[in-house]
Order: C-alpha cells, then structure tokens, then sequence
C-alpha cells in the first residue's frame, strides 16, 4: 500500500513523512501532499497528483477535523479527563465564525474530497471510503425533534436533507436560538457535524454498493486536536469502532 500524507501545514506534514520513514524504514511508500479540505482549489490539486502520479485510488480516508469551539485544556486536565465525566459547557465556548467553519471542514470537507476523487476510486477493484467520525456524533446527544428524526431515517436520507439540516442549525446559531431548538446543548457544532458525516456514510453505502464505505469512532484520543488530553492512545483509537 502507498500512502499520500496530507496536512494544512507543508512544513509539519513532510515532517510528519520524514520520521514516518525513519521509524517504518519504508520511505517509498509514503508521499506527502499539501491539502486543506476547506479550500476547493486544495481538493483540486490533491485530485490531479493523485491522477498523475497512481491514476487510481483505492482508499479514501478523510479525517481531517476541527472542534468548533475553544476549550480550557487545563480545566480539562484539572478535571480528572478519563478519571470521571465533565460537563463540556463549563470548559468549552464557541463563536459562530468557529462553528461554521466546524461544519465547513468536519462535513463539507469530506464531501469534497469524495466528490473530486470519485472518479478515480471508482477505477480501483476495491474501492473503498473511511470517514472518521466521533462518538461525539452519535443520536443519543441530540433531543427529540426534527433534526434527529432525519438522521434517523435512513431509508429516507440525501444530501439534500443533510445540507437542509445544516442550514437550519447555523441558522439557529447566527441567531442564539439553538439552545432552544433541539439542536444539542454543548460543542453542539462537532456534535452535529459528526452526525451529519455519519448520515453521509451511510447515502453515499448506498449509492455505490460496490464500494466498502464506513465511519469509525475513535474515542476521546491524544492528539493534536484536543491538545493531547485524550486517555486513549492512537494505536487504540485506530482499532475502532
């Protein structure tokens, strides 16, 4: 298996392939391409080197995310994180600037990746696309309502309503009423854009069922992105579910 290695930041991602190769020794099976999902022109360009350089692609992984909020890592460390639960809205704050861009990179993201390497996945023999979601998504944070009811109903779902869904929240948070819409009550953006992302996984299972295509929930894991205050490690998170 190659593997192209992607990162915002090109500095941080060739050193991310460096160490990768020192530590694996197997420096030609990893390349590095500069990507920021956010940015179409970025997908673009990933797209066309993936052309050039393999002509096919045989696994899509998208996992780039962000958190949507700004959080007190040292009240989460003083809170004991992996010793007992928390309330995220006492650590945790959000503005509307953070969370549009939540779902724009957590949701949006992914759909522009899948939609500018389709074509090339769909030249493999085994094509296959993993979405890296969150426990954080699951439909028991959400209250009953609207919004649930549609990412429930699988038979029924498109990316019409996703997208519709969507609207609805940002609109409900540029206008402070989300508190009181069903929409879930802290880090309420990573919370909905992770459900949002696992009801893609399963429109777009079912549109290419030729396709293996899955969400995985690594749990609260240390990384980068919550400042490595996570209690599992990412060799544990990387097994699922």
């Amino acid at each position: 298996i190659v593997v192209v290695l992607t990162a915002r930041d090109e500095k941080r991602g060739l050193e991310a392939v460096d160490k990768l190769k020192l530590e694996s020794g197997l420096s030609d099976h990893v390349f590095f391409h500069q990507l920021d999902v956010s940015n179409p022109a970025s997908v673009s360009s990933l797209a066309d080197f993936i052309k050039r350089q393999f002509g096919k692609l045989d696994i899509l992984v998208n996992n780039a995310g962000v958190l949507g909020c700004i959080v007190d890592y040292d009240g989460l460390r003083a809170a004991g994180v992996g010793k007992k639960r928390f309330k995220w809205s006492e650590i945790a704050t959000s503005t509307y600037e953070l969370t549009e861009e939540c779902i724009n990179i957590n949701y949006y993201g992914a759909k522009r990746m899948v939609d500018a390497l389709i074509g090339l996945l769909q030249l493999s023999d085994s094509p296959r696309i993993v979405n890296v979601s969150s426990t954080s998504g699951k439909l028991a944070h959400f209250p009953d309502g609207w919004a649930k009811n549609v990412f429930s109903d699988a038979e029924c779902l498109t990316e019409e309503k996703v997208d519709e869904v969507l609207k609805e929240f940002l609109k409900d948070f540029r206008q402070g009423s989300h508190g009181t819409k069903g929409w879930p009550a802290s880090h309420s953006a990573y919370i909905v854009s992770k459900a949002a992302l696992n009801a893609y996984t399963r429109i777009l299972a079912a549109k290419y069922p030729t396709f293996r295509v899955n969400c995985v929930c690594p749990g609260f894991v240390k990384t980068d992105i919550v400042h490595n205050t996570g209690f599992l490690t990412p060799e544990e998170g990387a097994k699922g579910p």
